[in-house]
């Protein structure tokens, strides 16, 4: 499974400069997806999120994993939406920077009815940088 920029704007409602995906590289429709997003300083976050050394939130981290698990899941269902429900067990263990390129994993452990459940974790330079557990529900657009 590999989507580019045009693909993935037909799956996600999400637009500049809440998009926090840029290319899917690999993955299964409905099980898992591998995403890229590549930070440079013109991101809009930078501009504020501590100034004079800018980090990535830690919420669009978040946000940049629930969005590559809702391209594995959507792909699929192409007239759904999937809206962040909850989320456990998150970790950041590096900050993400200018120049990273981030290597996002989001794998679906689990779907009952229109909930789904899933794991992820985000690599630099094939290093940890952060993981977590979330759920979804998946509705109607």
């Amino acid at each position: 499974m590999e989507y580019g920029i045009n693909e993935i704007l037909k799956i996600l409602p999400h637009k500049y400069p809440f998009l926090m995906v840029d290319k899917i590289i690999d993955g299964e429709e409905g099980k898992w997806a591998l995403g890229i997003k590549n930070l440079t300083i013109n991101e809009e976050f930078f501009h504020g999120h501590f100034q004079g050394r800018p980090i990535m939130p830690a919420v669009l981290i978040l946000e940049a994993m629930a969005q590559t698990g809702a391209i594995a899941i959507l792909a699929k269902e192409p007239k759904k939406l999937a809206v962040f429900t909850s989320l456990k067990n998150a970790k950041f263990k590096k900050m993400l920077v200018p120049g990273d390129r981030l290597e996002i994993k989001t794998e679906m452990i689990d779907k009952k009815l229109n909930v789904g459940f899933a794991k992820s974790q985000v690599k630099v330079d094939g290093k940890l940088a952060a993981t977590a557990e979330f759920s979804f529900a998946i509705i109607d657009k």
